[in-house]
């Protein structure tokens, strides 16, 4: 059970750790779902906003710690 709480533990602090990349993943999840609520016949729309998103927040959080 402690291997486990630590396991989860380290999980957590993937996505805790860089606050604003946490903050900003979770911007383009909530967008990507909003267009998917508006736009059901064009499930790529939405998938398209999640991966593109997810890649500039990654560039650009890359580029900041440069």
């Amino acid at each position: 059970m402690t291997t486990l709480a630590a396991l989860v533990r380290e999980l957590a602090g993937l996505f805790v750790d860089d606050g604003s990349l946490a903050l900003a993943i979770a911007g383009v999840v909530v967008i990507a779902a909003i267009s998917a609520v508006l736009m059901p016949n064009l499930p790529l729309a939405a998938g398209a906003v999640l991966l593109f998103g997810c890649l500039g927040v990654l560039f650009g959080n890359v580029i900041k710690a440069r």
